[in-house]
């Protein structure tokens, strides 16, 4: 009985110093900061390449939904042009994160930042201070065409000062960001330019590199980011951020007769459905913004949709009570 009692504090003692080290390690390496490139990106001031920049921010890149100013949260569930000043909450199982401010103000936007650190942050998932991004923005892969006319448009926004907290993660963020959540780089050379045409191989760039329906059509775990799902099929639950009460599902996309949610649409009502906007409150679909891309876009990820590996995953209701 002694030689048990003697085992058992002894592996009590063992497990405690172990949780100790854990604590201090998360602590520790909670803010651990990461090296990576600055991408050769320089903003310009064409109004065509300006142009372009404000297309994707306001149309399929989708940044006033996640950037926009909270107090104008109407106007981006509209399509319409917000202030790009961050902010909003978004809650998620490992705290709360606020997308940052946008604007040219030099303290708390983008003002004080070289093109090269604003592209660093887009391409490779590192802010300046080495420190790694969560998983939210699919940009990586995105031209640099598309990522300079981005940063051009960003560029000539009026400054405007805000004062919130981007971060505030519970314990287990804090050992998630510590230990699970490296920054997300390119799959390869990102392309120098994309040929805007209604083929699925635009349709592919757009909804992988630019439009995330891949971030939010796979299933994925939303304390790490990592998908768990089969591309496109759907299943990611998310709970709605001005509705709480309820939890979206996101539909599977992919062309499985039985199970694929848009299986039967033809190019003409997907094109269409888009047009209409928002027909749920609480949506966490960017029909705002995307009711903004050209019908030329819509096409050619309607075509790239089409044409992925059809996977049977039904979901049987996209809205649900939250429990």
């Amino acid at each position: 009985m002694k030689r048990l009692k003697a085992v058992l504090k002894w592996t009590g003692i063992a497990l405690g110093s172990l949780i100790v080290l854990f604590v201090i390690a998360v602590f520790a390496l909670q803010n651990r900061t990461y090296d990576a490139p600055y991408p050769n990106i320089h903003a310009s001031t064409d109004s065509t390449v300006i142009a372009r920049g404000r297309h994707l921010v306001y149309g399929p890149a989708h940044c006033n939904d996640c950037h926009g100013d909270p107090d104008q949260r109407a106007k981006t569930l509209h399509g319409e042009k917000a202030a790009l000043s961050g902010g909003f909450p978004f809650k998620l199982p490992i705290g709360i994160i606020r997308p940052l401010n946008l604007t040219s103000d030099s303290a708390s936007g983008i003002g004080g930042l070289s093109d090269g650190q604003v592209a660093r942050i887009l391409r490779y998932s590192v802010f300046p201070d080495g420190r790694t991004v969560f998983p939210f923005m699919p940009f990586q892969n995105m031209s640099d065409e598309d990522l300079t006319a981005v940063i051009s448009y960003l560029r000539t926004l009026a400054p405007v000062k805000t004062h919130y907290v981007h971060r505030e993660m519970n314990f287990m963020g804090k050992a998630v960001m510590a230990f699970l959540m490296p920054p997300i780089g390119p799959d390869g050379e990102p392309p120098m330019e994309t040929h805007i045409d209604t083929t699925s191989a635009y349709g592919s760039y757009l909804t992988h590199s630019v439009a995330n329906c891949l971030g939010c059509h796979t299933d994925r775990d939303l304390t790490t980011g990592a998908f768990t799902g089969k591309p496109f099929a759907g299943g990611l639950h998310l709970q709605s951020d001005e509705k709480p009460e309820l939890t979206f599902i996101t539909p599977n996309l992919t062309p499985d007769p039985e199970t694929g949610h848009i299986f039967q649409w033809t190019e003409d009502i997907f094109v269409h459905r888009f047009s209409e906007g928002v027909k749920v409150e609480g949506t966490p679909m960017p029909w705002g913004s995307f009711r903004n891309m050209s019908e030329t876009e819509l096409k050619a990820i309607y075509k790239y949709l089409r044409s992925v590996e059809p996977v049977h995953n039904e979901v049987k209701e996209v809205t649900v009570p939250t429990e």
